[in-house]
């Protein structure tokens, strides 16, 4: 557990192969960073997780099914993959306890999706979140004794967690803020 005086360890920086390795912990910035490393790897890769797989389909008479594998041409082939490295590149990154809770899904999609909704919550808890974080950007003051520093962290890690579900802050709405935060023997 990370105290206020104590940074986080991350073990799986220094490659650019190497996805980022989530344990359950600091959901936001992984899911940025996994989201660069998938996207890296392809648009496409990146388009199976957020639209789900490729499936390759067969029009006979205005009607479309799925093909058997069978008729699955090179391209059908191609592009069925992307899905699959996606999968892999997302179970790589997952300590066992994360692991086991997607281990049943089938599609990258399916893994994504059921880690949001695990560690971001439903829609009703984002809101709730959204709403105790705004409340805490509006009464954000600088502390007795932070240093400019620490407060320009704090502020950094609360803007991130709100742009992160969704709000809008203009830079010139932070810079305003950050400015009237500061105590007057700072003015």
């Amino acid at each position: 557990m990370a105290s206020a005086n104590h940074q986080p360890v991350f073990r799986d920086g220094g490659s650019n192969n190497k996805p980022p390795l989530f344990c359950g912990e600091y959901f936001d910035f992984w899911k940025i960073r996994m989201k660069a490393h998938l996207e890296a790897q392809g648009e496409e890769v990146w388009d199976a997780v957020e639209n789900g797989p490729f499936i390759p389909i067969s029009v006979i008479n205005g009607i479309g099914s799925a093909k058997p594998k069978t008729a699955w041409d090179d391209d059908d082939k191609k592009k069925v993959l992307y899905d699959k490295k996606a999968i892999n590149l997302l179970q790589g990154a997952l300590s066992m306890d994360e692991f086991f809770r997607v281990s049943n899904c089938t599609t990258a999609k399916e893994i994504w999706d059921t880690l949001v909704q695990t560690h971001e919550g439903t829609a009703e808890v984002k809101r709730s979140r959204l709403n105790t974080l705004s409340q805490e950007y509006e009464l954000f003051r600088m502390q007795p004794g932070e240093s400019i520093l620490d407060l320009q962290k704090r502020f950094v890690h609360l803007t991130n967690h709100l742009i992160a579900l969704g709000k809008t802050l203009p830079n010139d709405e932070l810079n305003l803020k950050i400015l009237r935060s500061l105590r007057r023997d700072y003015s």
